[in-house]
């Protein structure tokens, strides 16, 4: 894949119904300098369009509310694709309901941008996109190749995406756990080299996952990344007292390191 590190690199696909929106985002997208913009408003032409070009710079910008289905159904048949499962998804939408969001966040998306937007709350959003498309850069292959990880996430669409981005770096001893608890069972028997954890899952979450490493588990030293779409800085701030390695947002590199 080639590198993809400037907002020209990139061609995104608009998935909105109401072209007097299409028409304010495209405008947003080219005052970016964004390469190409293709508009279309329904979610089965947004799927062929997509099988139909081959671009790693691609990136699908979506409305929630199409004419034949949810921006979440549209993201949720894109990670299940393998052809189509690595291109970004980046929501637009002026729902705040969690329960309507949260199936987005965890799905994989790049971004959720709150309307009514600017172009620099867009901006920020395509950088994003662009940050998921380039591959890791100043690597050692050769030292993190025998690395054992073990990834921990309630989202299968999440864990197919994680994975997919340790093979990339040449890791492949990989095991998986839904929850804390069956991680848990999991680090009583399996010695890893790192743990990376969502925060909201059932059973136990990351943070409880987290104490549990540092306090009561023989593999207490072991990093800890969490990798979340969480936002409340109360949860996120108890995260780091448990004593998690560094927090990132889903999927974005590490946003913050904890001391």
């Amino acid at each position: 894949m080639a590198l993809t590190t400037t907002l020209a690199d990139l061609s995104v696909l608009l998935v909105e119904p109401s072209h007097m929106q299409a028409g304010l985002v495209s405008r947003m997208l080219q005052h970016q300098g964004v390469g190409q913009v293709r508009v279309l408003e329904r979610g089965d032409a947004a799927l062929a369009a997509m099988a139909e070009v081959a671009c790693s710079g691609l990136v699908v910008i979506s409305s929630l509310y199409l004419p034949d289905m949810l921006g979440t159904e549209l993201v949720t048949i894109m990670r299940e694709d393998a052809a189509l499962e690595a291109i970004p998804f980046i929501l637009v939408s002026s729902e705040t309901r969690p329960q309507v969001l949260e199936p987005v966040r965890q799905s994989g998306a790049c971004s959720i941008v709150a309307k009514p937007f600017n172009e620099q709350q867009l901006s920020r959003a395509l950088y994003a996109a662009a940050d998921y498309l380039n591959p890791p850069e100043d690597v050692d292959l050769a030292e993190i190749g025998d690395l054992r990880v073990l990834l921990v996430d309630d989202s299968v669409a999440s864990l197919n995406h994680l994975r997919r981005l340790l093979k990339e770096l040449g890791i492949e001893r990989i095991v998986e756990a839904f929850n804390g608890k069956e991680a848990v069972g999991l680090l009583q028997d399996t010695t890893v080299d790192l743990v990376i954890t969502d925060y909201n899952m059932p059973e136990m979450d990351g943070r409880e996952l987290t104490e549990y490493i540092r306090t009561q588990s023989w593999q207490s030293s072991v990093p800890v990344l969490m990798v979340t779409s969480e936002q409340n800085m109360g949860r996120l701030a108890a995260v780091e007292r448990a004593g998690v390695s560094a927090i990132c947002d889903k999927p974005s590199r590490p946003a913050r390191s904890a001391s």
